[in-house]
């Protein structure tokens, strides 16, 4: 369990959204450019603003870092994400509230906070050599069962 120290400021959660895109069977992730998990991939998010729903939060994020037009469909999970430093001590927490989302439009262009957009196929998230935020194969995992689903009529 990860916890503050007595000499640090409360550390309280920030709600922020990604956006699931499941599309042709592969799933759109991002290099994230800022922390938390700079450099890894994941999935396009950011935090809501006041006054913005999930879902409309997911699609704007989605739009400024990828460049791809979505429309939520619906959330179907929510995971921790913490930025910390070597020793542990945690300068943020955010809960990221997942959200599938449909492509309506466009290629991934990285944008705002991405270092690269690109298609993914599930197989290649379980290459070693690819550097992901903690559960993403697992939401994208989610992301293309709720699909295909759907998809079938399910």
């Amino acid at each position: 369990m990860l916890s503050t120290t007595e000499n640090t400021p409360t550390i309280r959660p920030i709600a922020a959204t990604i956006a699931a895109v499941y599309h042709k069977e592969k799933i759109l992730l991002v290099r994230r450019a800022n922390p938390p998990d700079a450099g890894r991939w994941g999935f396009p998010g950011g935090k809501i603003e006041a006054g913005e729903s999930i879902e409309l939060a997911a699609v704007r994020e989605l739009l400024e870092e990828t460049g791809v037009q979505g429309r939520a469909r619906q959330v179907f999970t929510a995971v921790d994400a913490f930025d910390q430093d070597e020793s542990g001590r945690i300068h943020q927490h955010f809960v990221l509230i997942a959200v599938l989302c449909e492509w309506i439009a466009g290629e991934p262009v990285a944008g705002d906070d991405a270092l690269d957009a690109k298609w993914f196929s599930l197989d290649e998230l379980t290459d070693t050599g690819l550097a992901l935020s903690l559960d993403v194969a697992k939401v994208a995992r989610q992301a293309a069962a709720i699909t295909l689903g759907q998809t079938n009529g399910s």
